[in-house]
């Protein structure tokens, strides 16, 4: 069985990873945190989201933040815009500050949509259609979180048929690639093959990327197994960033220490330095006063100081 050669990763650390965070982080520290990750050699970054400060006040400073990145030729950076007004006001910004890629997301279990963005899974989409039209229209590329590809906290397995027909309804309005997610880890190897293959029928590899959170220990296993389908976009959050909101003190996000500890190990390039990586990790760890979640990392900052 042939594996990629290549692996591209897209970091959501500074995004998804820090959305759920109690305490304020400093818009100059997420703005650090991206430089970091881009000097690591990320060229995939989720930098923030224009959602109501309401709801997500973690990400309040989403256009001061985009302000203050230094922008790298070959970096794409992603925004997630729910709706018209996010995506209007990520573009209230000059140009040159206007997101490379926006995100949209949908639920592929019809219990977690309502309890989630309060409609159903078709309402979601009818949302989501202008958004991403306008999007496109300023030449803006889009891309479609699919959430619970594999299991519910409300409603438990999602079949594959579900996960396809989300898949279907994403292409139909005009989504160019999306994101097969295990929103509560709880998939395992076979399982997560058949979420794969059921997007597959209806985006080409190239097009698909997988999201899995290490609730159950599974993430790399399933990483491995996607690679077995050709897959070859993932993502990751740097640290481990990022919580798991339906399972009390469960590691969300799997580590982009750990995938790239892996993938190197398999003979697998991803244009990723991991000793800078780990460095990066470890200082948004400091700035949020804990150790990085990422055994990779802790293993090897361990071997530096021997």
């Amino acid at each position: 069985m042939k594996l990629p050669s290549r692996v591209q990763l897209i970091d959501v650390g500074p995004r998804d990873g820090l959305q759920n965070e109690k305490q304020p982080v400093a818009a100059e520290v997420k703005i650090e945190l991206v430089h970091r990750l881009q000097a690591a050699g990320l060229t995939e970054i989720e930098v923030t989201s224009y959602v109501s400060p309401k709801w997500v006040p973690q990400m309040a400073d989403n256009a001061q933040v985009m302000h203050g990145i230094r922008r790298q030729p070959g970096v794409r950076y992603s925004v997630l815009t729910p709706n018209m007004k996010g995506l209007e006001a990520a573009l209230s910004a000059p140009r040159v500050e206007w997101p490379d890629e926006i995100v949209v997301f949908g639920s592929a279990s019809e219990a977690f949509s309502q309890k989630n963005i309060n409609c159903s899974i078709a309402e979601s989409i009818e949302r989501f259609a202008p958004v991403v039209a306008a999007a496109r229209e300023k030449g803006i590329a889009v891309r479609g979180a699919m959430s619970c590809t594999v299991g519910c906290p409300y409603e438990g397995e999602v079949a594959p048929e579900a996960v396809g027909r989300l898949a279907k309804l994403m292409k139909d309005i005009g989504v160019e690639r999306v994101d097969v997610a295990d929103t509560i880890g709880v998939g395992t190897p076979r399982k997560v093959q058949a979420a794969m293959e059921a997007t597959l029928a209806h985006f080409g590899v190239d097009a698909v990327s997988g999201h899995f959170h290490d609730t159950y220990g599974q993430a790399l296993v399933n990483t491995l197994a996607s690679l077995e389908l050709g897959v070859w976009n993932f993502q990751s959050s740097v640290a481990g960033l990022g919580g798991c909101p339906y399972a009390k003190g469960a590691t969300g996000n799997v580590a982009t220490e750990d995938v790239v500890y892996m993938l190197h190990g398999m003979g697998i390039a991803t244009g990723i330095d991991l000793d800078a990586l780990i460095d990066a990790g470890v200082y948004i760890s400091q700035a949020l006063g804990r150790e990085p979640n990422s055994r990779a990392s802790k293993a090897l900052r361990v071997k530096r100081g021997a």
